[in-house]
């Protein structure tokens, strides 16, 4: 069950860490979550290979309200494409001031789990709409 105004606390968590602390803490923070609280979602993306990466972020996002996202796979990808982020469309229409770094914590937080199950892992994009691109080391 989803809890989108969960995306206040993260929006909060994100921005008192990047005033207090800085933003080489604030990625730290971001990569640290991949390496420690997504452990588990990289052993079993190493284990199920790309069909497991499908369907957790299929499963993730049909769970996310407000967003308007496709995930795909092909050959030695899958390709997420977020044309409506559902957290910074929760944040938006309740009128919050989103922190500027926000849409950067996918990147880290990604690429941590990605590296740590032997695929790659690619970002373009941000603001509410992106591209991301798993994939196997080959097909990277």
């Amino acid at each position: 069950m989803a809890a989108p105004d969960f995306y206040y606390a993260v929006n909060a968590t994100f921005r008192f860490l990047h005033e207090t602390y800085g933003e080489e803490a604030l990625i730290a923070y971001w990569e640290a979550m991949g390496e420690e609280h997504f452990a588990e979602l990289s052993q079993r993306f190493q284990a199920g290979g790309l069909e497991a990466v499908e369907a957790y972020w299929r499963d993730f996002f049909a769970e996310e309200p407000g967003g308007e996202v496709e995930v795909n796979r092909t050959g030695s990808q899958v390709q997420i494409a977020v044309s409506h982020c559902p957290a910074i469309h929760h944040l938006r229409s309740n009128g919050r001031d989103i922190m500027p770094l926000y849409c950067r914590h996918c990147h880290h937080v990604s690429s941590v789990i990605a590296r740590k199950a032997g695929l790659g892992f690619e970002l373009e994009g941000g603001g509410g709409s992106c591209h991301q691109v798993f994939s196997t080391k080959e097909g990277g």
